[in-house]
């Protein structure tokens, strides 16, 4: 996933409301596969632009495909880099756990088999259709995510706690064979959601792109 870009304003311009910060373009730069630590935003002077800017860093994890895989927008569950459709064919199924006789665990184990090349972690499960970010902007995904009527009833707390600890969570840093893992690791992943969360958070504009 590309940096978090964010933009100076240009001299004698007056932000307009809800607008980024004029101050992030002043983060420090970021390879592909990391992510820049809360105290990085520091920088932000105010709280609200500042956790826009955190959702921003935490979107390049939750829309890189390890994870963006698995939250789908239809019933199939995508797989590598591309977003090619699973294979063999498999659907949802009512539970997203796979149809009967075609069940998700039937092949996906607690672990990653790597002889067979075939990822697993516990509780290996499609995301509800409520919860799809395939081709959704960061802006959509964060209000996915503190929506309780589409998040699994989670509070924000929650939310930290899955990320910071969910084995299922977890594996888009560990994939296996020949997988290209999401930036960063879990802890620093989970530790941008808390910092999220205490300063409000807030959901990116529309045009905020990670």
């Amino acid at each position: 996933m590309a940096p978090v870009l964010l933009l100076l304003t240009a001299g004698g311009c007056k932000r307009q409301p809800g607008s980024v910060d004029p101050r992030p373009s002043e983060l420090p730069p970021v390879a592909a596969g990391d992510l820049r630590p809360p105290e990085a935003f520091a920088i932000i002077t105010n709280q609200e632009d500042r956790s826009r800017a955190l959702f921003l860093e935490a979107s390049r994890v939750l829309l890189h495909p390890r994870c963006a895989n698995c939250h789908p927008s239809g019933d199939v569950p995508l797989q590598g880099t591309q977003w090619q459709p699973h294979e063999p064919p498999v659907v949802r199924g009512p539970e997203d756990r796979g149809v009967v006789g075609m069940e998700c665990t039937s092949c996906h184990q607690d672990r990653n088999l790597e002889h067979a090349r075939v990822p697993g972690a516990p509780n290996w499960h499609l995301a509800p259709l409520s919860m799809a970010w395939v081709g959704k902007s960061p802006r959509a995904v964060c209000e996915q995510l503190k929506d309780p009527a589409r998040n699994g009833g989670k509070t924000l707390a929650q939310i930290v706690e899955h990320n910071a600890h969910d084995e299922l969570v977890g594996w888009g840093w560990a994939p296996g064979w020949g997988r290209e893992p999401a930036p960063g690791n879990q802890k620093l992943f989970g530790a941008i959601i808390a910092a999220w969360v205490e300063t409000g958070a807030q959901c990116p504009t529309e045009e905020a792109r990670p």
